[in-house]
């Protein structure tokens, strides 16, 4: 499968140039018919919505009987469709932040948005802090035909987002997923090994010198040094065998105390002698011109690198590390001063919300994008006939495997309804990497946000990375430097008096 993200962007890529994206919308009992028009302000990724523009060509024609065509940014169709269902205008003013860290400074500023899409620790942050307006009780009425989101989100998803908490507060109350995933190694197969990609130890491995990339963000960066640092613990039986094992991963990689962070800025160190060098996004199309063959990437920018590679005859894929690995989201979440008790704006934002959860809009997204929706569809077939559409073996295929996505569509792993016959070239490639397996689930953690002394000591420790830090200097290293610097000295005075 080729996302559109990924026809629309390819030569902007390679450039190293980006676009920026759209929006969307849905949910419960219409509203009275108003002339005011409402304005819905809301901030997303860069290129993380569908923009619409489809050619001809790329109808997505799905065994359901459902016909997908994007021919207007989602956005607009958002407009349109609220103004059908509702029976009053909204415009919605989009705009996008780069990074969670810009769209948190964003709003401390003064920016005011009625809703944003940040990711996981950032979702956690704003809530602790309370910044959020909670979702209304109608917005999880699943008898209400517009409640697309609450009728068709994956049950591992809300599983997820209602067994963890901030202040006794449930995720599901203030947060409704739009995007999830993993990390891993997205690695070139004809320079790397399966073996040698499936682990965090890949990114200090002398074999691989300078063709490696770490994320340039201290949280992404620190995660992979954890799960080396740790990993005779994660390999063990013991401790995979543990009863709480998911519980005690989680505690394991999100620690964070100072002698555990002083530990992985030494690894860290280390590691910076070997990696070709700290990237955001020129990853992708360094492993596409092959100046390096193994990248930590997230698993819908895997999915990305590995169409735009094939543009080039070039073969990627993607390995979720065997110690462990993170399990990432993005999430829809209202802002308290954006609605600001205006019963009509929130309606509005989760009507947002709801649309863009619609499995036909949801599938738009992911074709445009490459990433995973968190909806799998509920009664409705849509997503998983997508699924089938983009990686189903065609009937004379020689060799092919078995992949269940129970755990996601319905909850039982089990479950023949939602297990993808594909061509086995698909392993470790598009399909398992935007929907990894449950025993790679299994083993993956959600980083929890930093606290202001953590967030203190881990900015600290990403300085001293970045900038050589002349304190962990070895003494011998500095005596070494004084006696050749005294050496030189002598030298130049003994040159002159003689």
């Amino acid at each position: 499968m080729q996302n559109k993200k990924f026809k629309k962007s390819l030569s902007l890529l390679l450039a190293g140039t980006f676009t920026v994206s759209g929006v969307f919308g849905l949910l419960a009992k219409p509203a009275e018919a108003k002339e005011d028009v409402i304005v819905l302000r809301v901030c997303n990724w860069e290129e993380y919505i569908d923009e619409g523009d489809w050619d001809e060509e790329e109808v997505i024609e799905l065994e359901n009987g459902e016909s997908i065509f994007g021919e207007n940014a989602l956005v607009n169709d958002f407009e349109d469709w609220y103004y059908e269902t509702y029976g009053q205008r909204v415009k919605v003013e989009y705009s996008c932040a780069g990074t969670n860290e810009e769209l948190y400074t964003q709003l401390t500023l003064g920016d005011t948005y009625d809703l944003v899409c940040p990711s996981d620790y950032m979702m956690m942050k704003l809530m602790a802090e309370d910044w959020l307006e909670p979702f209304s009780e109608g917005f999880f009425d699943t008898d209400v035909e517009y409640n697309y989101y609450s009728k068709g989100v994956s049950p591992y998803i809300t599983d997820v987002f209602r067994e963890h908490e901030i202040d006794g507060e449930t995720w599901e109350r203030y947060g409704a997923c739009y995007m999830w995933g993993t990390t891993g190694v997205l690695y070139n197969p004809e320079y790397m090994t399966e073996e040698e990609a499936s682990t965090w130890a890949v990114f200090n491995n002398r074999d691989f010198f300078r063709q490696v990339t770490l994320k340039d963000n201290v949280r992404d960066t620190y995660f992979a040094a954890l799960g080396l640092l740790k990993a005779d613990l994660y390999m063990s039986e013991e401790f995979r065998n543990r009863e709480d094992y998911e519980e005690a991963l989680y505690e394991e990689m999100n620690d964070t105390t100072p002698e555990t962070m002083e530990q992985a800025e030494d690894l860290l160190q280390e590691i910076m002698g070997n990696v070709y060098a700290l990237e955001t996004d020129s990853g992708k199309a360094d492993m596409v011109t092959g100046k390096i063959v193994a990248n930590y990437q997230w698993s819908g920018d895997a999915v990305y690198a590995i169409d735009l590679a094939e543009e080039d005859d070039v073969y990627l894929k993607y390995a979720v590390p065997k110690e462990c690995t993170n399990l990432w989201f993005d999430a829809w979440v209202m802002l308290k001063d954006g609605i600001a008790g205006d019963p009509l704006k929130k309606q509005a934002a989760e009507a947002f919300v709801n649309f863009v959860s619609r499995p036909d809009n949801a599938v738009r997204n992911m074709y445009y994008i490459g990433y995973t929706s968190a909806i799998a569809g509920g009664d409705d077939d849509t997503i998983i006939s997508y699924v089938d559409w983009s990686y189903g073996a065609e009937e004379d295929a020689e060799e092919t495997f078995e992949y269940p996505l129970g755990y996601f569509f319905s909850g039982d792993n089990e479950d023949e309804d939602y297990i993808i016959v594909a061509d086995v070239e698909q392993q470790g490639r598009q399909l398992t990497s935007q929907y990894p397996s449950k025993e790679e689930i299994h083993r993956t953690a959600i980083m929890n946000y930093f606290d202001e002394e953590q967030n203190a000591r881990a900015n600290q420790m990403w300085i001293n990375i970045r900038c050589f830090n002349i304190s962990r200097v070895p003494v011998g290293v500095w005596i070494t430097l004084g006696a050749v610097i005294i050496a030189v000295i002598l030298a130049v005075i003994f040159k002159k008096k003689k």
